[in-house]
């Protein structure tokens, strides 16, 4: 493991159309939109060459950020979602994020891996993650396996059970990279 850092924080501005990622980036976005479970977020990726798009929901009252990332050619990872442990904070027209290092990856009908944990431990030893918030990040991280599992690692199912439908941007063919 390697030095701790605080929690990253993200801002969400609807009316600007503007993300300002967890490095600092502001970056435009494509399209919000608003839903009363949550906010809904895509863009380009710019100077990731790993990935060229991302969509992202957050879900405030789930304490989790869930994210399709579109990989480039030869970066692909096996994943369908990564769902990040956060507070989301609706403040106004802005929604900010803060990361809690937790993350799960989900395997659409296979498994739902918790990752990062040796970042959480770090930042709760060191005292960046206060007692509080790491034991609500543990009881969100357990929420949200347990409720993958129970709906055979489906998280459209385990959602859908809580009355959250997630809607995506439908993925364009080879080739594309976010010109509209």
């Amino acid at each position: 493991m390697g030095p701790v850092h605080p929690p990253k924080t993200a801002t969400f501005d609807v009316p600007a159309r503007l993300n300002v990622d967890t490095k600092g980036h502001v970056r435009e976005v494509d399209e919000y939109r608003e839903t009363p479970f949550g906010l809904y977020m895509s863009r380009a990726m710019v100077a990731r060459p790993t990935a060229h798009w991302m969509q992202t929901w957050l879900l405030p009252d789930l304490g989790l950020a869930v994210t399709d990332w579109w990989w480039n050619p030869g970066h692909e990872r096996d994943q369908d979602f990564y769902l990040d442990v956060c507070d989301v904070v609706r403040d106004g027209h802005r929604w900010l994020l803060t990361d809690h290092y937790l993350d799960i990856v989900v395997r659409t009908g296979l498994d739902s891996t918790v990752i990062d944990v040796d970042e959480f431990v770090g930042a709760v030893a060191c005292g960046v993650l206060d007692p509080g918030a790491a034991e609500t990040a543990m009881h969100r991280t357990h929420r949200a396996v347990d409720g993958l599992a129970a709906h055979g690692h489906d998280l459209d199912a385990w959602l859908g059970s809580l009355g959250v439908v997630l809607t995506w941007r439908e993925r364009p063919g080879p080739g594309w990279r976010g010109v509209s």
